[in-house]
């Protein structure tokens, strides 16, 4: 088996915790370290995370480092909280019985593959790079609305004054899309969600449509155009009258997971409406391990 390893630079606890993990692995896999993580161990061969050929990628930091892996490397992703968030993440490194017991599983290929929703862009005819959470589309003047007119399968709906348009996919309705008041999509389902930020008109509401559909967003003219943000880690600037088309990719996002449950995950974040523990009566079991 050949794991790739990556993790947050800047962040000194996922450091450490990525040398424990090599440790941890010993000689039961093959390792090769991203070139961020090069330092921790010269003894072992690092490549870019868009070289890397990976049966499993292996990603500590936080949700931006998973989103950060996920567009350069297409290997399974093995998501390890080193962060405050994490709502991607399948471990908790701060606890770590849990985190070597984790690596053992992975090891032994107790596990299941999970796949998500990926949208696709193009700017004209232009694609742009394949989104896990969501496209922003910004008004490009910070401190001044932006005019957005919104089209459904090249049918023009309407407009709307805001500072921007989030169009998400069920598992970026959780991040950006939940701040701005949108609706928590399970990611099970493949849907479009379209989020306003910041709309002059107080009732504009989110919305949930067919994952068929494509939604073109366009900058109105005599504005200062707008700015198209790739799930916060890429962006390209929209002229005045141009536009941005957002599909459902025909590529998945592909998690490595060992049991834990969507919902589970979302309480232990305090992201639910409902916050209160279950009673242990109604609490369900733990999954069994997959053969």
């Amino acid at each position: 088996m050949k794991v790739g390893l990556t993790a947050n630079p800047s962040k000194p606890a996922a450091l450490e915790l990525a040398r424990h993990a090599v440790e941890h692995i010993g000689e039961r896999a093959e390792i090769v370290l991203s070139d961020e993580l090069a330092a921790i161990a010269p003894r072992l061969p690092s490549s870019p995370l868009a070289a890397m050929h990976p049966d499993v990628l292996v990603a500590i930091g936080g949700d931006g480092t998973f989103l950060y892996a996920l567009h350069r490397c297409s290997a399974p992703l093995f998501p390890v909280n080193a962060g405050t968030v994490g709502v991607l993440a399948e471990v908790d490194a701060h606890r770590p019985v849990e985190y070597d017991r984790a690596i053992d599983r992975l090891l032994e290929g107790r596990y299941y593959l999970e796949d998500r929703m990926k949208l696709g862009a193009q700017l004209a005819t232009e694609p742009l790079s394949d989104a896990i959470n969501e496209y922003v589309l910004h008004a490009g003047e910070v401190g001044k609305m932006g005019l957005f007119e919104l089209a459904f399968d090249d049918q023009v709906v309407g407009r709307i004054q805001a500072d921007g348009v989030i169009v998400s996919t069920p598992t970026g309705s959780t991040g950006y899309s939940l701040s701005a008041l949108g609706p928590i999509v399970d990611p099970g389902i493949d849907a479009l969600v379209l989020t306003t930020l910041a709309p002059f008109r107080v009732e504009a509401r989110a919305l949930v449509v067919d994952p068929l559909r494509t939604v073109r967003l366009t900058a109105a003219r005599g504005g200062s155009g707008a700015v198209v943000i790739a799930d916060g880690q890429e962006s390209r600037p929209l002229p005045p009258g141009a536009s941005v088309t957002v599909y459902r990719s025909p590529r998945r996002a592909t998690f490595v997971r060992l049991g834990s449950r969507f919902f589970d995950r979302l309480r232990g974040k305090r992201i639910l409406p409902w916050t209160e523990e279950p009673s242990e009566e109604h609490r369900p079991a733990d999954l069994p391990a997959p053969p």
